[in-house]
Parts: C-alpha cells; sequence; structure tokens
C-alpha cells in the first residue's frame, strides 16, 4: 500500500535516518519502537507529506486516505464535543448532499433519452455505492459511541470543547479521526493521555480494525495486544519484524548473538587468512595458493555487527530516612474547585514503605489529591494529614509550567542542590543521559522525554522518604520505563504515584485507589488483580441486569435489591476491617522476608569481610534492619491475634 524507498534524512552533518526501505501493507499493523529521538515521529510525518526527507521517497497510491494523530495539535474552539466530533462526516455529508440534489434534478427533468440524464443516473449510483461504503449505522450515534469509549461522560457532550484540556481536546481528535474510517491509522503516542479503561477502549477498537495501522507507544501490553509486526529504528537504520513487541525483543537478541557469533568467526577466518598470506608471501612453491587467499579476501562479504545505542538511564533512589508508620492519611475527604466537588467521603491511609497507584478515569481526582497531599490544595471538609518526619519528594504531571524554560539543563539541577551533591551534578546528569553539551542546552528546546528525564533527576537531590509521582513516565521510551521502574521496586522509601501504564504498575504497586463517579475505593492487590476485578463486576452488573429486566418483576427486584443492601450493611464494616488487616499482614511478611534476607547477606559478608568491605558500615546497616524487623515482627504479631477475633 505505501513503500518507503531508500529514504535519508540528516540535519546538517547528523544523519537521522540512514537509506530505510519498508513497505506498509494492507492490514498491517505495525508498532514503530526506538528510543526517543530515534526518528520514530519523524517516519509518520514523512508518510503525511508533512515533512520532506533529504533523498528518497515515500510512494502513496492515489485515493488512500490517511489519519494522523500527531504528540502535540492544534485544537478546534467554538463547538461542542459532539458537534466537533460529528466534523469527522464532512465528506460523508457532502455526499448525502449532493446525492439530494441529483435526485431534485431526475425529478424535474424529463429528457429521459438524453446523455444528460443519462449521465446523472451514472454519478448517482456511484454516490450512492459510496455512501453505502462509508454510512453503517447512525452517525450522531457512532459518535457518542466512540466519544463514550474514550472516556466522556454522555452529559460532557455538549461542553464547549474550550472547557477541556489539551488530554481531553486530544481524545476529541482521536475520536474524530477513527470516526473518518482512513485506510492508514497513523498514531503517534496516543494513550500519553488515556486512562486505563480508554486505552483498553482503544486497544478493542484497534484489534477490530480493518485498515492498516503505524503505532508509536512507550506501552509495552498496548503495542503487544494491537500490534502484529515491529519496526525498529537503532542508529539511523531499521530492523523489521513480523511480530509483536515482546515476541520481537527475544528474536531480536538472537538476532544480534547471531550476528556477533558470525562476525567473531569471519574475523578469526580473516586472521588466519592473512597469516598464511604474510607467512608464504615469498616461497614461490606457496606462490598459487597465497594469490588463491588473496583472491578469496578480496571476493569476501564482510559482516557488519550493528551499532547499537545502550545508553540506557542509571537510576538509584538515595535510601529514605526512617518516617513514622503513616506517611500519609486523608479522613472523611471532600475536595472541590470553587462549586465543583471532585471527590467526597474519601478514606486513605498510606503506610511507611508502602507503594501505591491512584487510577481512575481522567478528571476524577487522581492529581487532585496530589495536590492536597502536597497542600497546594486544601479540602473542603475533612482532615490531610502527612507523618511523622515524612520528606516528600514530588513529580509533577505539568512539568511544562514548573520547569523554568530560560533555565539550562544544569542550571536547573544547580540551584536547588546543596551541600555535597553539588559536586556529584553532572554525574547525576549523566546517569539521566545528559552528556557533554547537553548540560548546557536550555529548557525550552528539550523535548518532552527529556524534560521527564530532567524533572526526575531533581527527585536524587535529595534523600526523600515519600515519593509523589504523577504520571513520571509519560514520553519515556520503554527502555527507560524499565530502569525507572526497577529502580522504585528497589526503593525503600513510600511510593504514591499516579499512572495509566499498566505494564509500569505492574510487579510494582500492591495497593491501589480508584477514583470513580466522585468516591475513593481502595483495592488491595496489584492492578492486574484489578482490572480482572473490574471487568468481572461490570459483566456481573451486565448480566444481573439483563437477567433481571428479562425474568423479574419491579417489585421482585426491588425486594432483593433492598435484602441485598441490608445484608452488604451488616456486613460491610467487619470485611473491610478484615480485607485491611489481611493486606497489612501480607505486606508485612514480604517485608520480614525481605529484611531477614539482608541481614543473611550482610552476615555472610561480616564472617569473611573483602578488602573494599566496612566492617563499621556492615555492623550499623546489620543493626538498622535488625530494628526495622522487630517493629514489622510486633506489628504482624499484633495483627494476626486481631485477625483471630473475626
Amino acid at each position: 500500500m505505501i513503500s518507503i524507498n531508500s529514504l535519508t534524512v540528516a540535519y546538517g552533518g547528523f544523519t537521522l535516518l540512514n537509506d530505510i526501505n519498508f513497505h506498509i501493507s494492507e492490514n498491517d499493523k505495525i508498532g514503530l519502537v526506538g528510543k526517543n529521538g530515534a526518528g520514530k515521529s519523524t517516519i509518520l510525518k514523512l508518510i503525511c507529506g508533512l515533512q520532506n526527507p533529504t533523498s528518497g521517497k515515500v510512494a502513496v497510491p492515489s485515493g488512500v486516505k490517511i489519519g494522523y494523530l500527531p504528540q502535540i495539535m492544534e485544537h478546534h474552539r467554538g463547538r461542542s464535543v459532539i458537534d466537533e466530533a460529528m466534523t469527522a462526516f464532512a465528506d460523508m455529508f457532502a455526499l448525502e448532499d449532493e446525492l439530494e440534489r441529483i435526485t431534485l434534478e431526475l425529478s424535474e427533468r424529463q429528457d429521459y433519452e438524453s446523455d444528460e440524464y443519462h449521465n446523472l443516473i451514472v454519478k448517482m449510483n456511484e454516490v450512492n455505492d459510496h455512501l453505502s461504503y462509508t454510512r453503517s449505522d447512525n452517525p450522531q450515534v457512532v459518535a457518542e459511541r466512540t466519544l463514550l469509549g474514550l472516556g466522556f461522560k454522555y452529559e460532557e457532550l455538549q461542553r464547549p470543547t474550550e472547557t477541556f484540556s489539551q488530554g481531553w481536546n486530544m481524545r476529541i481528535e482521536l475520536a474524530k479521526i477513527l470516526l473518518s474510517k482512513p485506510d492508514v491509522l497513523l498514531l503517534d503516542e496516543p494513550t500519553n493521555h488515556l486512562d486505563i479503561e480508554s486505552i483498553e477502549w482503544l486497544e478493542g477498537y484497534l484489534k477490530d480494525y480493518k485498515g492498516s495501522l503505524v503505532l508509536i507507544s512507550h506501552d509495552r501490553k498496548f503495542l503487544d495486544n494491537v500490534t502484529n509486526r515491529t519496526v525498529e529504528i537503532m542508529v539511523g537504520r531499521i530492523h523489521d519484524y513480523k511480530v509483536p513487541y515482546s515476541k520481537y525483543l527475544e528474536l531480536r537478541r538472537e538476532r544480534l548473538a547471531q550476528q556477533q557469533a558470525a562476525y567473531e568467526n569471519q574475523q578469526r577466518m580473516i586472521e588466519k587468512t592473512e597469516e598464511f598470506i604474510e607467512k608464504f608471501r615469498y616461497k614461490p612453491t606457496k606462490s598459487n595458493q597465497v594469490q588463491s587467499r588473496v583472491k578469496q579476501l578480496e571476493k569476501l562479504e564482510r559482516i557488519e555487527v550493528d551499532l547499537e545505542d545502550r545508553s540506557t538511564l542509571a537510576v538509584k533512589f538515595p535510601p529514605a530516612p526512617r518516617s513514622g508508620d503513616i506517611a500519609y492519611k486523608g479522613v472523611d475527604l471532600r475536595v472541590g474547585y470553587g462549586e465543583k466537588i471532585v471527590f467526597s467521603d474519601a478514606q486513605i491511609e498510606v503506610r511507611r514503605g508502602e507503594k501505591v497507584a491512584l487510577v481512575g478515569r481522567n478528571g476524577e481526582g487522581k492529581t487532585t489529591l496530589m495536590r492536597v497531599i502536597m497542600r497546594e490544595l486544601e479540602p473542603k471538609d475533612g482532615e490531610s494529614k502527612i507523618g511523622h518526619n515524612v520528606n516528600i519528594g514530588y513529580y509533577a504531571q505539568n512539568q511544562e509550567d514548573i520547569l523554568d524554560k530560560e533555565d539550562t539543563v544544569f542550571g536547573t539541577l544547580d540551584r536547588v542542590a546543596v551541600g555535597d551533591i553539588r559536586t556529584k551534578l553532572r554525574d547525576i546528569l549523566g546517569a539521566f543521559l545528559f552528556k557533554g553539551e547537553d548540560i548546557d542546552k536550555k529548557v525550552a528546546v528539550l523535548s518532552g522525554g527529556e524534560r521527564a528525564r530532567l524533572a526526575m533527576a531533581k527527585l536524587i537531590l535529595k534523600p526523600y522518604n515519600l515519593l509523589a509521582l504523577d504520571e513520571p513516565t509519560n514520553h519515556m521510551d520503554i527502555r527507560s520505563k524499565d530502569i525507572l521502574k526497577q529502580a522504585l521496586k528497589a526503593y525503600d522509601g513510600t511510593l504514591i504515584i499516579v499512572s495509566h501504564d499498566r505494564d509500569f504498575l505492574d510487579g510494582l504497586v500492591d495497593k491501589l485507589y480508584e477514583f470513580r463517579d466522585g468516591k475513593v475505593k481502595e483495592h488491595l492487590g496489584g492492578v492486574q488483580e484489578f482490572l480482572e476485578r473490574r471487568k468481572l463486576e461490570n459483566l456481573s452488573e451486565l448480566e444481573r441486569h439483563n437477567k433481571e429486566v428479562s425474568q423479574e418483576k419491579p417489585a421482585e427486584v426491588i425486594q432483593k435489591k433492598e435484602e441485598a443492601k441490608q445484608e452488604y450493611q451488616a456486613q460491610k464494616y467487619v470485611s473491610k476491617e478484615e480485607k485491611k488487616i489481611k493486606n497489612r499482614i501480607s505486606f508485612l511478611e514480604k517485608k520480614i522476608e525481605e529484611y531477614e534476607t539482608k541481614m543473611a547477606e550482610i552476615e555472610a559478608k561480616l564472617m569473611s569481610p573483602g578488602p573494599e568491605d566496612d566492617v563499621m558500615d556492615l555492623t550499623r546497616e546489620y543493626l538498622e534492619n535488625k530494628r526495622e524487623l522487630d517493629y514489622k515482627m510486633e506489628e504482624w504479631s499484633d495483627l494476626t491475634e486481631k485477625l483471630e477475633q473475626f
């Protein structure tokens, strides 16, 4: 369908894309992957014709309709959400108007045998066929269904677009692209402003989408679930794999290992051949053999090893100072802006060492709670309390507004660093991939991914014992996200994180608070358990509703609901307390095992210390772990006894 032929893009002396070739076939679902700055977005712009290559060409057949969603776009104003979405059907409405015009003209003419009348009949059939192809369900219904799937509430569809944030306007643009039914979809990080449920809806849509898709995403699960082919950009070249992302990683490792082995074998053969030539070059009896070996080397096709950019983040958070047992507690929180209440009656408790995710649809209050925790916003009612000796490191979602655009990368850290850490600023920036002249760049010219890394680097400057991170992985490539995830797993403090990235949260957090319909609900366990539970809840609600409507009378339904409500109220308090205790016991058991493992490792070192081991430091670390273990064991014992009373 679309061919990219010998395409090169160069800026001055720097070559971004070097003589690349690949073909986008009908029904291909391609994941375009590579590090930030590798040229992924550039390829989408080249396909759309928004940018011209230095050499080579992109061949797009006439009549192929392309839908393109960039990372940053202009948003339209002056219409309601539904009216703006309906502009996607402009071509279809124009065809309907033309069909109506032709039909009216035919009804008024009587020259049935004329060429003009015949041509009108042909034109009417063409327009009708085109409409039959493009029109299926009622456009208004399809538009509403798409907008609801992307997270809008029905009552929001009549609101003006300018009353929504940039992220919500991005969803309107995405809806328009999907509704226009292009032959080829080009999506540049479409999940950046979507919540988990909207991502799952988009996943389902793209799985069933009949056209071709080229997708840039840093969401591993999204790529696996949607794509069937992976095109990697690495140091200006591309490598094409006819498999989804996770399988591509396996094949990529195998390919590079095989390539390296073949290269090493060839180098050994070349070395031996050159030794033979050098040894017998001047012996007449070996001249034929020498000449044969020389020709063999001249004809040999040399194996090249693909260069790989192995630069990655090297994140390690400083050890967390000890805080009180409760890191944060919100009691009966009622929070909002002006007359608008975002959520109410919220009970939130985060204990020392817990890793907690805030999840839910955009606009339901996740970032608002972060602002309450940071004391940027006072609750309208209830109590919000930071625990004893808690020092918070905050990563805000709106880095655009917080970072000083006129400051340099180095200056951003230098302004907030104090003490000995100032001598290590270049090392810290290097760990976050700011090297050489990069540290003198102004913040204004940094990409979204670079700004995210710079904001994260600021959190390394002080030993915080509570990290509050609001969408830290937006714009980060997959490798950087993996390294940040491992650093957060190893972090020994408390974590509160807002994220819509299921793969990032999976295995990182052990408790979630879901923000939904003005309420906050605690979910024990990880993100996969939460998603499975939400699907089951939605399914059981639907099945129960269908069964009640089809088989039961309204009076019976009301009676059963009342009985269920009374039973629920009777058990609500006990079950909630029991769940909390079980969750805390599970958390304590995990921590006890970690402390015991650490102490065993330290004991082994103390038994046979190496030249680099400081016995005093090891002893101090052992005693700190022992103290923490004693605290956890005592709490575990008390809670176990309490659980037996239920």
